[in-house]
């Protein structure tokens, strides 16, 4: 039944991730078509065609590769601009750029003449090329709002779920009790399971929240009040100064991290936390599934947003890490990038996890979720092949033009886009091979959930 689920799972990720791309250029089709341009192929993955049809000009299809996709847009670039002929050679540069000018002329056809993307104003331009990351964030924001606001997610309670028999700092390897452990204040105090605290100290604890930190700024003698059984108990305990995790301003354990910014992990591959010393109970609360409001999902969605454009920015600093667990033999990070198949794996673990099926989808969901967010953020930085290159030109383009309208000179016409092109080679070669280095990572060492 696990080989099964896990199956199950690596099919319905990668058809996410096909999903999740088909999508991405559907937005580029959809406003290229709207603004005229002609649009010779609409293709998801790279390489041999398995697949493909035609309809009103188009042809649709699928490829064997499923990195990317992409949509073929006639004239994508500029013609060259007339220069003397001095007899000289081109440079290596600019043979590179009009062998790319001519296999997109090649594109064109008779009655192309006003159909070329080049030809359309920068603002239309700029909407056809945001239109595909638009569709990943679109559908990052559908997914994530659903699970937020509909399904929910775990958030500690007000609950007791278990009590600490003895004290134990938070950075420990080892939570079992030595022989000569003192006795936890909750255990003293007689806190059971089951106990759902009301106030600390006699300050009302409307939240988990409430609870952390009335018991963290508190040392010394004093009282927890609980409902046991339909009773309202008020028990005396002492807050003892312990080593417990710290947390940030939303409630969060703040991980330890080394000189490289990657998680400090112990013994049995966990995240070691921050510590300090603050006041202390010992006791676990339950986590119960939580739906969270329209203002909440807004907050969340903005932080998964800053961390995503945090690991871009970090990307490649953490290329030399997979290197070394592909190659070396290394430990694989626990926040170690992930290609395809990576995700696809875990996708497929995630559904043979001995969870309630809703919870095992909704971690599915999530990953889906963040998957498209990364696209989104990906696509925008502003090199070429990439959407945000194009975007980036016809920004430049639109100020351009405007600052000679203004100095009333000439307009300067359209970006010549072909001269970037040995850039945008350079930079695909890259991602290909980041690419084939995140597959062979993720074959031999892969990013696990269970550690």
């Amino acid at each position: 039944m696990v080989v099964l689920m896990t199956a199950l799972g690596i099919v319905l990720m990668v058809l996410g991730l096909l999903l999740s791309i088909a999508w991405h250029e559907l937005g580029h089709l959809a406003t290229a078509k709207m603004f005229g341009i002609r649009c010779t192929q609409y293709m998801v993955g790279f390489g041999k065609t398995l697949w493909s049809t035609h309809r009103g000009g188009t042809e649709y299809g699928v490829k064997l590769v499923p990195l990317g996709g992409y949509v073929r847009m006639v004239g994508m670039m500029p013609p060259a601009k007339q220069r003397p002929d001095t007899g000289k050679p081109l440079s290596r540069w600019r043979a590179m750029a009009e062998d790319a000018r001519e296999a997109s002329v090649g594109d064109i056809e008779p009655g192309d003449e006003d159909r070329q993307f080049y030809q359309r104003a920068p603002w239309k331009r700029l909407i056809v090329m945001f239109a595909g990351p638009a569709m990943n964030l679109v559908l990052a924001l559908v997914l994530f709002a659903g699970l937020l606001m509909g399904v929910g997610i775990y958030q500690s309670t007000t609950t007791v779920g278990s009590v600490h028999e003895c004290v134990v700092p938070a950075a420990s390897a080892d939570d079992s009790c030595p022989a000569d452990a003192e006795p936890s204040p909750a255990a003293k105090a007689g806190l059971e399971p089951g106990d759902r605290i009301t106030a600390v100290n006699g300050v009302a604890t409307p939240d988990w929240r409430a609870v952390q930190d009335a018991i963290r700024s508190n040392i010394g003698p004093g009282t927890i009040d609980v409902e046991r059984d339909g009773q309202t108990l008020s028990l005396s305990t002492d807050f003892i100064a312990n080593e417990v995790a710290k947390t940030d301003a939303d409630g969060n354990i703040v991980v330890r991290t080394d000189a490289q910014g990657d998680p400090v992990l112990d013994d049995q591959g966990r995240q070691v936390p921050e510590t300090v010393t603050a006041g202390f109970v010992g006791f676990v609360p339950t986590y119960e599934r939580q739906t969270l409001s329209a203002g909440e999902s807004a907050v969340f969605f903005g932080e998964t947003t800053l961390s995503v454009g945090k690991a871009i920015i970090t990307l490649p600093a953490k290329v030399p890490g997979v290197f070394e667990a592909a190659f070396l033999g290394a430990e694989r990070a626990p926040d170690s990038p992930v290609g395809v198949v990576g995700a696809s794996r875990i996708g497929g673990e995630i559904l043979a996890l001995p969870a309630p099926m809703l919870d095992r989808a909704a971690m599915v969901l999530n990953l889906l979720a963040g998957i498209n967010l990364f696209l989104f953020a990906f696509n925008m930085v502003p090199i070429l092949p990439l959407d945000g290159g194009h975007i980036a030109g016809a920004l430049w383009e639109s100020v351009r033009r405007r600052f000679a309208k203004f100095l009333r000179r000439p307009d300067p016409g359209p970006v010549d886009v072909a001269q970037l092109m040995p850039v945008a080679y350079v930079v695909v070669a890259c991602f290909l091979c980041f690419s084939l280095l995140l597959l062979i990572a993720d074959i031999v060492n892969p990013v696990r959930l269970m550690q």
